[in-house]
């Protein structure tokens, strides 16, 4: 196989946060629930959304109701209140004429980073997307899972060494080294100042600009 990227979607390839804390506040209000501040709320960003919920102390019995009404808001216009970040189309478009794979793989639902993908202009400049299930039987290690296996970078004959992943919250760097390989971070993310190097990422990227090189340092030779 090519040297694969993997990249994840929301803090790494797209700025969503806008879309996502205003269709929370919505389904934290709507349900009659304390609505978090802007902080916690953008912590929310990147982590499965069940996840968010239980960390952030909305009770057991409540957590489905806040993920379906937030879910709601979301599919019906939150989800395009978002941007790509500068840079990021000129480092895909660099890292595939690198020749490297390039396959997005996200915690977002799979319903929902699909039509992103293709909505702001990057469905060509990627080889493949894939997102986790809207029950909470995904993890990021299952998504990359998935994503390895469309180009048969499974079993013994995978060499961990000619993928990385790229993303901006421990989650990335965790599902990655499940399966051996390294990430780099993002630090133009939503990541609290510590925590991809804390998490284990192998180097952190500044800015999107720099990717391309990063990530051709990682694979060089490979």
């Amino acid at each position: 196989m090519r040297p694969l990227v993997l990249l994840d979607l929301d803090g790494t390839l797209i700025d969503s946060a806008p879309g996502i804390m205003s269709s929370l506040r919505h389904a934290f209000a709507d349900l009659a629930l304390p609505v978090p501040d802007d902080a916690t709320l953008r912590t929310f960003v990147g982590p499965p959304i069940h996840d968010s919920m239980r960390a952030h102390g909305v009770p057991e019995d409540r957590v489905e109701d806040v993920v379906r009404r937030y879910r709601e808001v979301f599919a019906a216009g939150g989800m395009y209140d978002a941007r790509v970040y500068e840079g990021i189309p000129d480092a895909l478009a660099i890292l595939r004429g690198a020749g490297r794979s390039l396959l997005v793989a996200t915690s977002k639902p799979h319903v929902y980073a699909v039509p992103l993908v293709r909505h702001f202009g990057l469905e060509g400049l990627v080889d493949g997307v894939f997102g986790a299930p809207l029950d909470e039987s995904g993890t990021k290690a299952t998504v990359i899972a998935e994503a390895l296996a469309s180009c048969g970078s499974v079993g013994d004959a995978f060499d961990p060494a000619r993928a990385v992943m790229v993303g901006d919250r421990e989650h990335d760097v965790h599902g990655a080294a499940a399966h051996g390989i390294r990430c780099v971070g993002a630090a133009w993310g939503y990541a609290p100042s510590g925590e991809l190097e804390e998490a284990g990422a192998v180097t952190v990227a500044g800015t999107p600009t720099e990717l391309p090189t990063v990530v051709a340092a990682l694979l060089r030779g490979v």
